[in-house]
Formats: structure tokens, C-alpha cells, sequence
């Protein structure tokens, strides 16, 4: 027993020399004791290992719905697209809103189509693209638009839409606000639809309506100097034509935008010698009332005058006299019909300035509104037929479906105590 306990005491003595580690006290049962470095050792580089982060949760995969924007034979023959949840359509209206010549117009454009989708946003996107006037310029910002939206609503000028027309370029649907400028010789893309307001339609329309009160009338077309007046009289006698009727065309002189006098005494005394059954007036308002105080003595006084819109010259004029009264002519309900619910529903323009709108700046206004109103049920019954009660006319549209198609028929007219109101609107006192 001494011998061993000798021995033990001599092993502790030696492990005193050594820095140890041990878990329990030296000599006790169980002793790990055993010497891990010695002092002139250098310490060690004690490195902790990296925190091992906890191994994520299952990731859950991503919930993502893409509703391809409906357009003509995207969608099933039936199937509303409106009735697709989520559906954004797209729409970038292109207008030379930079143009010298065409900013107003454009405006007035902008400001009636930006009024519609206020009332009818849902489910649409509007982003409005700038630009001149050049054919050039416009063919390029159209192919650059292309890429971010669903339907382009423009170009505005004739030779614009007329450059587009003729381009490779239209692969998605476009509304054009115009005509091009040989309109009966383009053929447009069948993506392409143009909802332009055309005063040749309008003289179109006013022969057919003429030739219905008056079956094979003996018609005189009495037109200024002006290009526009040159095209409705062109427009209406070709029609004229091919609806029964007989036409001889009479260009008068217009100094300032005023008729001459001595051609009114010669046009008297032609009348008389020569008398025709109805008058068509190429004018404007105030040489349309030039005409009827200088044909205001019976028998000619009760010739019956027709013409289009180019007769009312709207609200801006603060002047009206009976002289135009019983002149029959077309205009859109925007300008003749404002009591009605269609018209009524859509906030009446505010003008930029002191100036009030001219009648036709209110007409592009209008043709604003309607523009939206188009692209709209496009988008929602692609490949559909499009009847508009719109305020720039009844609208039949064909769109999807080979070449577009679109009529307008606008309402008719007579004046009434020098303001033109429907025909249907009964007689009524100042």
C-alpha cells in the first residue's frame, strides 16, 4: 500500500511540471489527466467554426397569373375578355402634340379621349406618346411603341396615317384618327381601323338624305375657292349621281371668307332664268348666310338649301339670326344633340385659353371621346361587330375580321331660330 501511494504521489509531481486539463481533480477516481502543450509552447489559433445558419424552409412556388391581353382571335369564339380577372389593356395614343400646325387639334384630341377613359378606366391603361409632324418621325415613335402597348390610337394627320398605311409596320391594332390621303385607292392593314371625321362622308350622306325628299332633283352646288370646299363639292356631286339626281357645280369668289355681291346678283338672276329644285352649300356658316339674305325674295327664298356641318359654326359664333333658318345639314350629336343621355354623360371641353372652341375643335374633342370608346370594345369583343351609340355618330364597326370596316351616320339637322337643332325636335319658340 506505501509503495503505491509513493508512486501515485511521484506521478502528480511529474504532471505538475505540465499544464493539464482535467475534468476531475487530480488523484480522484476516474482522472483524465494528460498534458495538452507546455508553456513555451505558443498559444494555438483557436478558430470558431462558422455558425452553420439553419437550412431554409421549403420555398413555395411562386403564384404568378399572366392574362395575355385579349385582341382579334386571341380569344374563343364567345368569350368576353372582359370577363378575364386581371386584364390590363394597354393603350398609347399617339398624337403630334409638338406640331406647330396640328398642336391645338391634337390637344383637343387628347383632352376628350383622356375624358373617356376618366369615366371608363377600368381595366385600362393610357399612356400618351408626343410627337411633330413628320411622316418620318412618326413611322419610327409607332415602331418604338409598338413593344410596350396593345393598341395604338393615332396618327392624326392625313399624311401621316396615308405613311403607315403603306408600311409593314402595323401588327397590332391601330386606330387611326384620319384618312389617308388617296382614301379610295389605300387599301389599309387589316389591323387598321380609321375612325377620321371626313366631310366627304357627310356630303355622302346629305345626298342621299336630299335625294330622298327630292327623287331625281335638279341640284346646283354652289362652293368657294377653298380645298375643303372643292372636296365636299366634288363628294356630293359624285354621289348625287349614283343616287338619281342632276347636278351642275357653281365656284363663287370669296374675298376675306366673303361672298361677292355681284355674284350674287349674277346667281339671282341665273336662278331665275335656270331654277333648280335644291341648293347644295360647299360654304361656310357666315357665306351660307350671305347666300340666303341674298336669295331671300320668293320665289328663290324657297329653294331648299342643304350642307354639312361646315354650316354650323357652333357655339363660338355670337351671332344668331333667323337668317339661315329652314337650311337643312348633317353634325354630329356632340354639336346638335348635347341633351342627350350619351352626350350629357361626358364633361363639355375646356378651352386652353381665353378663346371659346371653335366647332370643329369641339369636334376633335368629341372625336376623343369616341377614340377611347372604340379602342375599348375592341379590346373586350375582339372579333366582334361594334355598334356605338357614340357622340360623333351612330358607329357600325368590322374589326378583326379581314379588312376594317367602319360607318358613321350622323344625325340630321335644320336651323331654328338660328340654331341647328335635330329635324325630329319639335318647333319652339326663343
Amino acid at each position: 500500500m506505501l509503495a503505491e501511494k509513493i508512486k501515485t504521489l511521484l506521478s502528480c509531481v511529474v504532471a505538475a511540471l505540465s499544464v493539464s486539463a482535467c475534468s476531475t481533480p487530480c488523484g480522484s477516481p476516474g482522472a483524465l489527466c494528460a498534458p495538452i502543450e507546455t508553456v513555451t509552447s505558443p498559444p494555438p489559433r483557436v478558430t470558431a467554426p462558422p455558425e452553420r445558419k439553419p437550412p431554409p424552409p421549403p420555398e413555395e412556388s411562386a403564384q404568378v397569373e399572366t392574362f395575355a391581353v385579349a385582341m382579334p382571335g386571341t380569344v374563343p369564339e364567345g368569350q368576353d375578355a372582359a370577363a378575364v380577372p386581371g386584364q390590363t389593356v394597354r393603350i398609347g395614343l399617339m398624337l403630334p402634340l409638338r406640331s406647330e400646325a396640328l398642336g391645338r387639334a391634337a390637344d383637343a384630341v387628347r383632352a376628350g379621349f383622356m375624358a373617356a377613359w376618366e369615366r371608363d378606366r377600368a381595366g385600362f391603361e393610357v399612356t400618351v406618346v408626343e410627337t411633330g409632324d413628320a411622316a418620318g418621325e412618326i413611322l419610327s415613335t409607332y415602331q418604338s411603341t409598338l413593344a410596350q402597348q396593345d393598341i395604338i390610337v393615332g396618327p392624326l394627320a392625313r399624311s401621316a396615317v396615308t405613311a403607315l398605311a403603306a408600311s409593314p409596320a402595323v401588327t397590332k391594332p391601330t386606330i387611326a384618327l384620319n384618312h389617308p390621303e388617296d382614301r379610295d385607292g389605300t387599301a389599309l392593314p387589316p389591323q387598321m381601323l380609321s375612325i377620321g371625321l371626313s366631310i366627304e362622308d357627310e356630303a355622302r350622306q346629305v345626298a342621299e338624305w336630299a335625294a330622298r325628299e327630292h327623287p331625281g332633283a335638279n341640284v346646283m352646288i354652289l362652293s368657294g375657292s377653298a380645298a375643303w370646299q372643292d372636296r365636299i363639292a366634288k363628294a356630293f356631286a359624285a354621289h348625287a349621281s349614283q343616287v338619281g339626281m342632276a347636278t351642275k357645280t357653281l365656284e363663287l369668289t370669296a374675298l376675306n371668307g366673303y361672298l361677292s355681291d355681284g355674284e350674287m346678283v349674277a346667281l339671282r338672276a341665273r336662278l331665275a332664268e335656270q331654277p333648280v329644285d335644291l341648293l347644295f352649300a360647299a360654304l361656310d356658316a357666315d357665306q351660307a348666310r350671305q347666300l340666303r339674305v341674298a336669295l331671300s325674295a320668293p320665289p328663290l327664298g324657297d329653294i331648299p338649301v342643304y350642307g354639312t356641318s361646315s354650316l354650323n359654326s357652333g357655339r363660338v359664333s355670337l351671332y344668331q339670326g333667323a337668317e339661315l333658318d329652314g337650311v337643312k345639314l348633317l353634325d354630329l350629336p356632340w354639336q346638335i344633340q348635347r341633351d342627350s343621355p350619351t352626350v350629357a354623360s361626358y364633361p363639355q371641353p375646356a378651352p386652353r385659353d381665353e378663346e371659346r372652341l371653335t366647332a370643329d375643335m369641339e369636334r376633335l374633342y368629341a372625336l376623343g371621346i369616341d377614340a377611347f370608346r372604340v379602342a375599348r370594345e375592341i379590346a373586350l369583343r375582339p372579333g366582334q361587330p361594334i355598334a356605338l351609340d357614340g357622340v360623333t355618330g351612330q358607329l357600325s364597326i368590322d374589326f378583326g375580321n379581314g379588312p376594317a370596316r367602319m360607318k358613321r351616320v350622323e344625325p340630321t339637322a335644320i336651323y331654328r331660330n338660328g340654331v341647328p337643332v335635330p329635324v325630329t325636335a319639335p318647333l319652339t319658340t326663343p
